[in-house]
């Protein structure tokens, strides 16, 4: 496919090796303008907002990627396969399952249970068990143990429903199975990335619990999780040299 791309108007050059990926672009340009020095537009599409700069002299790329596996598997997909994008770390939030998570905890998803079909594309005679990059997860761990962060690493849930209808919820089947967290896009990531030959990760703060009664504001959700983006962002300068 040539560059620029359907969702994409930035050129090759423009993208770092690594790319953080928040779901909000509110959230991309706040990393952007808050951590990374010399910060560049590079995309807005949609305004899906992307911009390169660097984090302690290493180039980065934050660019949003929407809501749901349907949204990330665009953005993903063509950063991988159209822009020669290595790693993608997806930068969000959660809602937390196991009783003993708090709100602000950082999940860092091992593998990514879901819900969802977007693995059937790939024509697999069975059931594909969309897990991270192990590499990216090593570093994202150091990267979390050095800020001092609470941090769990395990199976999360990718759902396709924000919303359920009424007694169609099976949360606590995941639950049963120890799955940590619901988000929207991981296995979506974790498939785009296997199937690209490149390293995925997702790691997220918990913004709200399912079985408890605490939730996080929005503009909580959209500033609020610096301790999470530095892990991200430390964790793509240990990537930098693979």
């Amino acid at each position: 496919m040539p560059i620029p791309t359907p969702h994409n108007s930035g050129s090759k050059e423009d993208f770092a090796k690594t790319v953080l990926m928040p779901g909000d672009p509110l959230r991309a340009k706040f990393i952007a303008e808050t951590f990374l020095t010399d910060p560049v537009l590079v995309n807005n599409v949609r305004g899906i907002q992307g911009y390169t700069g660097t984090w302690k002299g290493v180039p980065v790329t934050v660019m949003a990627s929407g809501m749901g596996i349907p949204s990330i598997g665009i953005y993903s997909w063509e950063l991988f396969n159209f822009y020669g994008v290595e790693n993608i770390i997806r930068v969000g939030s959660a809602g937390g399952l196991q009783d003993d998570i708090e709100l602000m905890d950082i999940v860092i998803g091992q593998g990514a249970c879901t819900n969802s079909n977007y693995v059937n594309q790939f024509g697999l005679n069975g059931s594909f068990a969309p897990i991270a990059d192990y590499t990216l997860l090593s570093a994202a761990v150091e990267a979390a143990k050095e800020h001092g962060a609470r941090v769990r690493v395990g199976n999360v849930v990718s759902s396709d429903n924000f919303y359920y209808a009424e007694g169609a919820n099976k949360n606590d089947n995941w639950k049963r199975m120890g799955v940590l967290a619901v988000e929207m896009e991981a296995a979506g990531l974790y498939c785009n990335a296997a199937y690209a030959g490149k390293r995925a990760l997702c790691i997220c703060t918990i913004s709200d619990h399912l079985y408890k009664t605490e939730e996080l504001s929005s503009e909580e959700r959209q500033t609020g999780f610096t301790q999470m983006m530095e892990i991200a962002l430390d964790t793509a300068v240990r990537m930098n040299d693979l």
